[in-house]
């Protein structure tokens, strides 16, 4: 069975929220899988967007493209003000963060803010929105992205969201007490953290990816497990589901 690059990425991170009940999810592929996991491995899952709604059902063939559209509140159970979506975080009620940007880096850091410098960036991106709180508030939160040298840096240009900042306690020392990135899912793997320095380190490979794949398209030192277990292959139903969501093929 054939299937793209998107829909692996999707189908994967849907499943590492089996067993998950509540869920932060950004636009785009984070929403898509969260979406894709409460038909499959979590059926209880609460998903929260960021716009002010908890637990919408998203119509099939019809996802939304903004946190602030009228489509990503249909049937929601609640839709509070967003700054209370964030106090909920903040209270330590959302049990995952499912977010993506521009770059990461080897210490799990996220850039939404710009290509560049600051002042004069080669390119201008949206920004942070709700992704600072996502990965600073979150019980624990997954990056999802596509696997590409130009986004995977030893440093980014701009800590729009703040992973293990520059390593080993360097998080904690600079006030983030709770919360931490716990996982990259890509379309080429997943990587996980080093418990003491916090460098980011292969933990698996997707079906048909070699360890020398993951290595040309990370643009830093990565660690490398001794064991890298292989996923596996997105099923038949999973992708009916995926591409019945997703009708309009905007993500995948």
């Amino acid at each position: 069975m054939s299937y793209s690059p998107a829909e692996l990425l999707a189908v994967i991170a849907a499943r590492q929220l089996a067993g998950v009940k509540s869920v932060f999810a950004g636009v785009g592929i984070p929403l898509l899988a969260a979406a894709l996991a409460q038909k499959t491995h979590a059926p209880d899952l609460t998903i929260v967007v960021e716009g002010g709604s908890i637990g919408p059902e998203l119509l099939p063939g019809r996802l939304p493209i903004s946190t602030n559209e009228m489509r990503v509140a249909h049937r929601a159970r609640v839709l509070p003000g967003i700054t209370d979506t964030f106090l909920f975080a903040q209270r330590g009620f959302l049990e995952v963060g499912f977010v993506g940007g521009a770059q990461v880096d080897r210490f799990g850091n996220l850039n939404s803010s710009v290509v560049g410098s600051y002042d004069k960036p080669q390119v201008r991106l949206p920004g942070s929105g709700g992704a600072n709180d996502i990965i600073s508030l979150c019980h624990r939160v997954m990056v999802v992205t596509m696997h590409e040298r130009r986004r995977f840096v030893p440093r980014v240009d701009f800590i729009t969201s703040p992973g293990f900042l520059s390593g080993g306690t360097s998080r904690r020392d600079a006030g983030l007490l709770f919360g931490r990135v716990s996982q990259v899912v890509t379309n080429l793997g997943i990587l996980g953290f080093d418990e003491e320095s916090k460098a980011m380190r292969l933990e698996g490979l997707h079906p048909g990816v070699s360890v020398q794949d993951v290595v040309e398209m990370t643009g830093f030192d990565l660690l490398i497990n001794d064991e890298l277990p292989i996923t596996e292959p997105p099923e038949e139903e999973e992708l009916a589901l995926l591409r019945g969501l997703d009708t309009e093929r905007r993500f995948i």
